[in-house]
């Protein structure tokens, strides 16, 4: 990607965590590129082809205001670790002109905090991925052997900046930390790695999303394990394990959209039933 933010869609999502979604949906911008290269993506044709519009940040700024104009909860920035410095700015001016629901970093994790730290002060929510904690997991499906260092590193600024989950009205999320984990077919142990390290690292200052919703794309559909999904059993390991160590803030998904689709439905009630 070149200097110049790019952004492929701009829109009101609704299938976020509930306590970004509210009702009238997430200002979701969906940035072109990104900085892993999984082989299961399911947004391929934005994250590896450079789809999307360049902007300047005053033009990032405007699709904000927007975005709030049309009731977002929150402005969701998808992937734009290539576009730092853009987003930095753009943020800066939408606020001069009257931005003020929170700014959501959504991210795959693999980040340098160097970087995280230009947008000290400007971001309320931080939403990480954490996918591996097994190096050689991460180096054949992301091309990133060394993502749990970065990882490890990236979320622990992005808490640094932000501190504990404040809860906002209506069940909305006012600021701090969101570490969403999608379980891989064949993964239960990496997972409860993961589960147990944002555990005793974090507690439960931070929300944990376990997500179910893995599906294969067409790219990997002959691959020995991530050519299917996860089983119910796998899942349910995941999150017999996740509440024996105590995690209580987060999410969970249920329901046929979560095993049938990319659409999670996800289980308001968090990890503890």
């Amino acid at each position: 990607m070149g200097a110049g933010a790019r952004a492929a869609k701009a829109y009101n999502h609704m299938w976020e965590e509930p306590v970004l979604t509210g009702s009238c949906g997430s200002g979701t911008v969906f940035f072109s590129g990104c900085n892993l290269r999984c082989i299961f993506c399911q947004n391929s044709g934005i994250s590896r082809t450079g789809f999307g519009e360049p902007l300047t940040p005053d033009r990032l700024a405007d699709i904000f205001l927007s975005l709030q104009e049309k009731k977002a909860s929150n402005i969701n920035l998808v992937t734009g670790v290539m576009f730092i410095p853009d987003i930095r700015d753009a943020i800066i001016i939408a606020r001069k002109n009257g931005l003020f629901v929170p700014v959501v970093y959504n991210s795959g994790g693999y980040e340098s905090p160097d970087a995280l730290k230009l947008l000290d002060g400007l971001i309320d929510i931080y939403m990480p991925d954490f996918k591996y904690m097994s190096e050689e997991a991460a180096g054949k499906y992301s091309a990133a052997p060394d993502y749990s260092t970065h990882a490890k590193a990236s979320i622990a600024e992005m808490f640094r900046q932000t501190g504990p989950v404040v809860p906002g009205e209506n069940g909305m999320m006012k600021k701090g930390l969101i570490v969403r984990h999608l379980v891989l077919p064949g993964l239960v142990k990496d997972s409860k790695k993961i589960l147990r390290y944002l555990h005793e690292t974090y507690g439960n200052d931070i929300y944990v999303s376990i997500m179910s919703q893995y599906t294969p794309v067409p790219s990997v559909k002959d691959h020995p394990l991530l050519g299917r999904k996860i089983t119910a059993e796998e899942y349910d390991r995941v999150l017999k394990f996740a509440e024996a160590i105590g995690i209580e803030n987060g999410f969970t998904q249920t329901g046929e959209a979560a095993e049938e689709s990319f659409i999670p439905s996800w289980d308001l009630d968090g990890i503890k039933q």
